[in-house]
């Protein structure tokens, strides 16, 4: 069955089309081919299409390319099923299509073209770079705002996700590892529909959780640790990305509460900001100021909110961006507005900046961390040293880090959550 039906690609086509202007080139969208894994002979690494040749044909097999002519439309050729891949791996995704053999041939009957190449690059075809920069520009434009269809994969995927956090928080208690922990997460969502993992999953216990990308190993949780789990299911490609923290016991120490408080109060203001033409730096901000009071009434900053915020002092314990697209693959699209430059907001330099609009789907996952590369910095101290307490500070840094993070879709009205079934 195929993933999508043929009215949602049409759709997708036309939506495409309309962004390429008066006078396009021919266009091609290349799916690309399997990299070799080093000395590994035959083997490849798996296989992943480029998003834009995937989003407008449905097909996850390599080596096609869809092919637009301004006169002729959209013509797709495909890489038929050799007799090897029925051998070894018992056939192939049988899609419909021209012999992209002949791709060439096609070409090569609309000379004097210019050809702009969306994805991987094509054998013997000359690329207009400058054409095909600006169209991708057009077609990040247009694939930013998710349709039903994938708004559908997606849920399916936080369901999924739903069920691996709900298995890990089982899982989660003194002396069991923080590898298996992700082991019992990833063998639910498995269970519950998920055919991969949208990234390597993050569990870090106790100072761990500090270390924003976490490879879970082999230290065993302590009674007193908190342990911090960044994981996410993917179905056909679209991928959920859900962190949640969680106390090793019952309950989170006094210390640990303190800062879980103040992470979710942040999480939920910076939602309820998520709303169609308002700016992303505005949902940073927001979340950011919350983080800012929090840790100026805890007494490890000081000054008033605003004035860490320009400084950019909260971003020694919130040193990344609230969140970013998420959908097809676990960071889909993203960018800024036109015209814009890297702009730096509460000391962070976000590589989302755009306004906001109906049908984006955004994580958003704000956090505190104490993070010893960051506090014991001596330029950054020196730099900061009349806007953190360094003494107060002191006493806070075993909590490690605390980050919630939900994914949420701009609609004309309210966010609406579609990991709102995992508890926070």
């Amino acid at each position: 069955m195929p993933i999508f039906e043929n009215h949602v690609l049409e759709s997708r086509r036309k939506r495409a089309a309309g962004v390429f202007g008066d006078d396009p080139p021919t266009v091609l969208f290349s799916s690309g081919k399997p990299v070799q894994i080093p000395g590994g002979q035959d083997q490849t690494y798996p296989f992943v299409p480029y998003p834009e040749y995937y989003w407008l044909t449905g097909s996850r097999r390599w080596g096609g390319v869809l092919a637009f002519d301004p006169q002729d439309g959209w013509t797709h050729f495909v890489r038929p099923v050799s007799p090897n891949e029925r051998l070894w791996e018992g056939g192939g995704e049988e899609v419909e299509g021209e012999d992209v053999a002949g791709l060439q041939s096609w070409l090569e009957q609309r000379p004097g073209r210019p050809v702009a190449v969306i994805g991987a690059a094509v054998d013997n075809v000359k690329n207009d770079d400058q054409r095909a920069k600006a169209l991708q520009v057009s077609i990040d434009g247009v694939r930013r705002r998710k349709d039903a269809a994938e708004i559908a994969l997606i849920e399916r995927a936080a369901a999924a996700t739903a069920a691996g956090h709900a298995r890990a928080r089982e899982a989660i208690r003194p002396g069991v590892s923080e590898r298996r922990i992700r082991v019992e997460m990833e063998a639910e969502m498995f269970r519950q529909g998920a055919d991969g993992v949208a990234f390597d999953t993050i569990v870090g216990a106790g100072t761990h959780a500090a270390v924003l990308h976490f490879e879970p190993g082999a230290r065993t949780v302590k009674p007193d640790d908190l342990v911090l789990i960044d994981a996410g299911a993917a179905i056909a490609g679209y991928a959920a990305d859900v962190t949640r923290t969680y106390p090793a016991g019952d309950r989170f120490t006094p210390r640990q509460q303190a800062i879980y408080d103040l992470v979710l109060a942040a999480q939920l203001e910076a939602v309820s900001t998520c709303r169609r033409d308002v700016e992303w730096h505005e949902v940073h901000r927001a979340a950011a100021r919350v983080i800012a009071l929090g840790l100026c009434d805890l007494g490890i900053l000081k000054g008033e909110p605003d004035e860490v915020l320009e400084s950019g002092a909260v971003s020694l314990f919130l040193p990344h961006g609230v969140g970013h697209m998420v959908g097809l693959g676990v960071r889909d699209v993203g960018g800024r507005a036109a015209g814009r430059e890297v702009s730096v907001y509460c000391g962070i330099r976000m590589r989302l900046d755009l306004p906001l609009e109906e049908g984006f789907l955004m994580t958003v996952e704000p956090g505190v961390y104490f993070v010893p590369a960051l506090l014991d910095d001596s330029e950054r101290r020196e730099r900061y040293a009349g806007m953190v307490d360094w003494d107060a500070l002191e006493p806070w840094r075993p909590v490690g880090g605390v980050r919630i993070e939900d994914n949420v879709l701009i609609t004309a009205a309210e966010p609406r959550i579609l990991t709102s079934e995992i508890p926070k």
